[in-house]
């Protein structure tokens, strides 16, 4: 009922930049939230950041004034640019997408998973 594709991943150097594109497509129902998150080898999986259909932005600290969350609601595609990166932001980056699904009997949402999409940032 939902697919979640990310693209955009890559190496670079410490205060590079690079940016992550997720795509979500629905059938019978609407994406509310979208965000990102990430896991590094060893630590578990992180919020970094998530936005709302309404625009509303949460940042992890540590990627604050570095990272800015954008998304396009006609295509349900959230866009994760990222500035200033340091080695320490080397991680698997997620994708998620939150699907809302009504009927006669009230609305649920569930929670979807991209693939996930190597960054490296190394000299």
């Amino acid at each position: 009922q939902v697919q979640v594709v990310e693209s955009g991943g890559g190496l670079v150097q410490p205060g590079g930049s690079l940016r992550l594109s997720c795509a979500a497509s629905i059938s019978g129902g609407s994406i509310n939230a979208m965000g990102w998150y990430r896991q590094a080898p060893g630590k578990q999986r992180e919020l970094v950041a998530a936005i709302t259909s309404g625009g509303s932005r949460n940042y992890a600290d540590s990627v604050k004034g570095r990272f800015t969350i954008a998304r396009d609601n006609a295509k349900n595609t959230v866009y994760l640019q990222m500035n200033s990166l340091k080695p320490e932001d080397t991680a698997v980056y997620y994708c998620n997408a939150e699907g809302e699904f009504c009927s006669g009997y009230g609305c649920s949402a569930r929670y979807y998973w991209g693939q996930g999409t190597q960054v490296t940032v190394s000299s």
